[in-house]
């Protein structure tokens, strides 16, 4: 059902191509845990310059198509909690990714999203 021929480009790539695209904008993205390569979902921690966090997460929805969701209904919360829940993720499942990105403001839009 969520094989190769969904159409979406391998996640090591789709990640390259954020850290790229933050690097040319004058910003900083960075890999924090490798997960599969291949179909690893992405978790995404938006930090801002006050060091305020937001969380966001890959998911399939019941139709099996990509989605974004917030891990913390879209609240700002302290960089401990963020890198806690990132551990906690982490811990339970491997082939996810974690990217940390580096933004102005934590309310800024999420990179990838930009990418799909």
């Amino acid at each position: 059902m969520y094989g190769d021929d969904d159409g979406r480009l391998p996640t090591h790539v789709t990640v390259s191509a954020v850290i790229r695209r933050a690097a040319t904008d004058g910003g900083a993205a960075y890999v924090l845990h490798k997960g599969d390569a291949e179909r690893g979902m992405v978790l995404v921690k938006l930090i801002g310059r006050d060091r305020s966090c937001r969380l966001q997460l890959q998911q399939r929805d019941l139709d099996g198509r990509l989605q974004w969701m917030s891990a913390f209904r879209d609240e700002f919360v302290p960089e401990a909690e963020a890198d806690a829940y990132i551990a906690r993720n982490h811990a339970r499942d491997p082939d996810v990714w974690a990217v940390e990105v580096e933004v102005i403001d934590a309310a800024s839009p999420n990179p990838f999203t930009l990418q799909d």
